[in-house]
């Protein structure tokens, strides 16, 4: 059993490795260390030996993490025990899972010694306030319960409780508040990695085979002309020809031939350069090489995306096809984070297309016809402003309130993680010092309104204002 100074590390993990690398980690930080190799020797040992804190890898033999980890939380002797996830996983679903069982944290493999320390240390010291905060509060119950003859001592008394009750609270809520921002930035920059490096490599490897055919496709259809053309010539000059040509001319349809294979190699060139265009749009909407601040024209990002999102848009049976009317005002280039700004607009245009698609599967009483309005300007000279509408049945007011909340969706369970709203508000307030807000009115469809600066220097009078905003807006949460 650990001494009342040491706190008891428990890592649940079948890899040898990992179990010597966390093992030596931790104790060399001060910890004390136990070590299972399964979820059954881990609540096993748990049940006569609990830990203050535990470690637990996701894949393993017999029962898995997460099994694991929903068996601690249902025995109410080892349910406050906190669990940190050990994974290679990077689908969100999978961490927000997690999360929902009743883990605390995650930890992504491979590891990195100094991230892991830090989380548990701040695991186990929230582990540690609890218990002194339950401590605490039953050793004063018993004082109030001793001094109940005291009217004015027990009066003091609950008034030092209650301060002390709401210091450890504000104390636990601030801790909880940093740990959820964290997270929320963690998945985000996971998220926008992973789909940046997705999109950049499949448009590196199709770019270049696609590249050769359509630039070979010229001089093939110049080669196949020249060939027609002397075919031609031969059919002037022997008009007699043998049967057995002949007789390959009806079977092949030589003269449906001629006329087609031109008309083939045409169509080819046409889809070859529609590739290069869609690829074009990818790389352009990945921006994976422009992780920092650019240069750049926001209406490429609008298109890009709407390329992407393309099928979406199309027609499906018994729906019509979703029209996008496009009022582009005369923007000039914006100093931006291109890809996250793309990221934005992605959010915002498929919950439109989800809005749209909702309310002509589920409300028959839905009349006008699906669209989508983007509309672009500059205000003030200082901002462009990018409103995208639909003409959706509107988002309720009670939903409105919430929808920028981390982990906060309407979409059934699988469909939606609640952080793509919320991710896009921390790119606009946070990174580009801009405003993101949306205007709805039931049955009058929904508008997101994007207003960013157009540069980033501190000169900017708007980008002064919103870095006072926005400090005072964490000031106050």
């Amino acid at each position: 059993m650990q001494t009342p100074e040491t706190n008891l590390i428990l890592i649940v993990d079948d890899t040898p490795t990992n179990l010597e690398v966390l093992s030596e980690a931790l104790t060399d930080a001060g910890f004390e260390v136990a070590v299972a190799t399964s979820g059954e020797s881990a609540i096993e040992q748990i049940e006569y030996d609990p830990p203050d804190l535990i470690l637990l890898d996701i894949m393993m033999p017999g029962i898995d993490g997460f099994e694991t980890c929903y068996r601690l939380k249902q025995n109410p002797q080892t349910k406050d025990i906190p669990v940190i996830f050990m994974t290679a996983l990077s689908d969100t679903v999978d961490k927000v899972k997690g999360l929902s069982l009743g883990a605390v944290d995650y930890i992504t493999k491979p590891f990195q010694q100094a991230e892991v320390l830090a989380r548990v240390q701040i695991h186990v010291n929230l582990r540690n306030l609890n218990l002194a905060l339950a401590e605490k509060n039953l050793r004063l119950e018993q004082e109030i319960t001793e001094r109940a003859i005291a009217e004015a001592a027990l009066q003091q008394l609950t008034q030092d409780l209650e301060q002390r009750v709401l210091e450890r609270t504000q104390k636990l809520a601030d801790a909880l508040c940093t740990l959820e921002k964290a997270q929320v930035q963690m998945v985000q920059s996971e998220k926008l990695a992973t789909l940046g490096q997705l999109v950049a490599g499949i448009a590196h490897e199709i770019n270049n085979p696609v590249n050769f055919i359509h630039a070979n496709l010229y001089y093939v259809s110049r080669y196949t002309q020249n060939l027609l053309e002397l075919l031609k010539l031969y059919q002037n000059q022997l008009p007699n020809a043998t049967p057995e040509i002949q007789a390959k001319a009806e079977d092949i349809d030589l003269q449906y031939l001629l006329e087609d294979l031109p008309k083939i190699l045409s169509s080819m060139e046409i889809g070859t350069k529609r590739i290069c265009e869609i690829i074009k749009s990818l790389r352009s909407f990945s921006r994976h090489d422009e992780a920092e601040v650019k240069v750049v024209d926001v209406h490429e990002g609008i298109e890009s995306t709407l390329m992407i999102l393309k099928r979406h848009l199309e027609a499906k049976p018994g729906q019509p096809k979703i029209q996008v009317f496009k009022e582009y005002g005369n923007l000039p280039k914006v100093e931006c984070y291109p890809g996250k700004m793309n990221q934005v607009f992605m959010n915002v245009l498929s919950n439109a297309i989800d809005a749209l698609t909702e309310a002509m599967d589920n409300y028959p009483s839905y009349v006008p016809s699906p669209m989508i309005r983007i509309t672009t300007e500059v205000r003030e000279s200082d901002r462009i402003v990018i409103k995208i509408a639909d003409n959706g049945l509107g988002i309720p007011e009670n939903i409105q309130k919430r929808i920028f909340d981390p982990f906060f969706t309407t979409k059934p369970a699988g469909k939606g993680t609640g952080l793509g709203m919320s991710i896009s508000h921390q790119i606009i307030t946070e990174l580009h010092y801009g405003s993101l807000q949306c205007i709805s009115q039931p049955g009058k469809g929904a508008e997101f309104i994007v207003e960013i600066p157009i540069c980033d220097c501190e000169q900017c009078d708007f980008v002064r204002s919103a870095k006072k905003g926005a400090i005072a807006t964490a000031m106050c949460k």
